[in-house]
C-alpha cells in the first residue's frame, strides 16, 4: 500500500536525516556561482534588506525550535536518528497548535537559507524536496506514535493539525521553559545558520564578482557565532552547567 511505502521511505530518511541535506551542496554551489541578482538589479540597499529578511526568517525557524525544546521533557523532541523515541506524548505548548513544530521550524530555516542564495530555481527545488521529505518522515513518526500511544494519540491528532499551526488552539505548556536546555541542545543549529549565510555571501562575492575579501561585519558575525558555539559546546561536553533534571 502507498502509505506503507511512504512510511518505509520515511524510516530511511529519518535514519539519514543529518546527512541528506549535504546532497544540496553541489546545487548550492551552482546557485551562488553568479552575482547577486537583487544587488545587480535594485542596488546594494535592496540587497542588504533582502539578506536581513532571510536571516531574520532563518532565526524565526530556530525560535520555533527553541520554544518547542524549552518546554519538552527528556526522551522526546530529540535529534535521535537510529530509532524512534518517545517516552511521553507531547500535547501542550507548541504541540497544541501543530503536531510537528520542530519540522516546521526546520522547514522555515531551510527555505530562508535557500532564499538567501537569491536563486529562484534552488529555492523551488528546496521547497519541493521538503514537501516530499517531510511527508514521508512525518508519516513514519506518526505511525510509531499511533502504535505506542493509541487512543491518546488519535484524540490529539484529531484536533491538532499535522504541520501548519492553528494558533487558536494554544495550550499552556506543562513544563516551565528551560533556557539551559535550549542552550545545550540548539547551539549547533544556531551556529549552522551563521555559517551558512556567511559562506553564501562570501561565495557570491568570490565566484560571482571576483572579490575574495570578507566584509568586516560578516567576519564579526561569524566570529561571534563561533565563540558562542565553542563556549556552549565546551560547557555541554565538560561540565554540568547546562544539565537540567528531567530534560
Amino acid at each position: 500500500m502507498i502509505p506503507d511505502i511512504i512510511a518505509t521511505q520515511g524510516n530511511w530518511l529519518f535514519r539519514w536525516r543529518s546527512y541528506i541535506l549535504l546532497a544540496f551542496i553541489p546545487l548550492g554551489i551552482w546557485a551562488i556561482s553568479s552575482p547577486e541578482p537583487i544587488e545587480a538589479n535594485f542596488g546594494v540597499i535592496a540587497d542588504r534588506a533582502w539578506e536581513l529578511f532571510c536571516i531574520v526568517l532563518a532565526f524565526l525557524g530556530l525560535a520555533i525550535r527553541v520554544l518547542t525544546i524549552g518546554h519538552t521533557p527528556r526522551g522526546t523532541s530529540g535529534r535521535n536518528t537510529k530509532e524512534q523515541i518517545a517516552e511521553t506524548l507531547n500535547t501542550t505548548g507548541m504541540y497544541s497548535i501543530t503536531r510537528n513544530p520542530l519540522y516546521l521550524g526546520n522547514a522555515i530555516t531551510y527555505v530562508a537559507i535557500a532564499l538567501f542564495t537569491q536563486s529562484l530555481a534552488f529555492t523551488l527545488i528546496m521547497v519541493l524536496f521538503l514537501v516530499i521529505y517531510l511527508e514521508r518522515i512525518i508519516a513514519t513518526e506518526e505511525k510509531f506514535l499511533a502504535a505506542k500511544f493509541g487512543a491518546e494519540y488519535r484524540a490529539w491528532s484529531d484536533r491538532v493539525p499535522v504541520f501548519f499551526p492553528r494558533l487558536s488552539q494554544w495550550t499552556r505548556p506543562t513544563l516551565p521553559f528551560s533556557f539551559r536546555n535550549v542552550l545545550r541542545r540548539e547551539y549547533s543549529g544556531f551556529f549552522a545558520i551563521i555559517v551558512a549565510v556567511v559562506a553564501i555571501d562570501y561565495a557570491h562575492e568570490a565566484f560571482g564578482e571576483g572579490e575574495v575579501g570578507i566584509d568586516v561585519a560578516w567576519a564579526a558575525f561569524l566570529l561571534s557565532g563561533a565563540t558562542i558555539y565553542v563556549v556552549l559546546r565546551s560547557l555541554k561536553k565538560h561540565t554540568r552547567v547546562l544539565a537540567v533534571e528531567g530534560r
